[in-house]
């Protein structure tokens, strides 16, 4: 069990480093490579870049939670 919840860690860890790169910055980001020239909405992001929000609020949520318990039950 706790080598599948190293193994999420880890994938999780990348998805989150990948994810915050994606985001645009106070110019362009690599988040326009994937159609962030859309039109947007009345908020002033687009569509994508709202995903990409939620996307990396879950990932930190999950690799909030799988790092407490790898701390919490993880003795070497």
């Amino acid at each position: 069990m706790l080598s599948v919840i190293i193994g999420i860690h880890i994938f999780v860890s990348v998805a989150l480093i990948i994810a915050i790169l994606l985001h645009s910055g106070k110019g362009t980001g690599l988040s326009e490579a994937f159609g962030g020239a859309l039109p947007s909405t009345f908020s002033g992001t687009t569509l994508i870049e709202r995903n990409l929000n939620r996307i990396t609020v879950v990932l930190a949520i999950v690799f909030t939670i799988t790092a407490l318990y790898l701390y919490v039950f993880y003795k070497p």
